[in-house]
């Protein structure tokens, strides 16, 4: 069992700060408090951080409900932390079928296939691009 405790500080660094999250609003205007704080969250939870204190909320349609100090948090922790990505995941080769490998091999030389306005497909010639002149 993780506590909501050991959660909120695994989470603090795994958060990147941003300024300018908060705004109060005090009649018609909108100010923007200068506080840096970290977020955390997807559908279901919230983890926000300020400078002097963090805390977990669990979201309910429309409210956000503070998790209780004695609450099991690991469920919590599996869904705010961010993945990492391992790597890059290898290409692999495009299956052509033999028909339409055969199809664009029989194509002249200078044309390539295009398609006319109402779809159907016919031989447009190939644009030939020539380096330009220094001068």
């Amino acid at each position: 069992m993780k506590t909501v405790q050991s959660v909120k500080n695994s989470l603090k660094f795994k958060a990147t700060p941003k300024s300018g999250i908060l705004s109060i609003k005090i009649g018609v205007k909108k100010y923007s408090v200068p506080v840096e704080a970290r977020m955390l969250s997807n559908g279901e939870y919230l983890f926000l951080s300020f400078p002097s204190s963090s805390e977990l909320y669990k979201v309910d349609g429309k409210e956000l409900a503070p998790l209780a100090s004695n609450a099991d948090a690991a469920e919590v922790q599996a869904a705010l932390t961010p993945k990492r990505r391992r790597g890059r995941r290898k290409r692999e080769p495009v299956e052509m079928p033999a028909e339409l490998a055969a199809a664009l091999k029989s194509l002249p030389a200078g044309f390539k296939l295009g398609y006319g306005t109402d779809g159907t497909p016919k031989l447009v010639k190939t644009r030939v691009r020539r380096a330009k002149k220094k001068s």
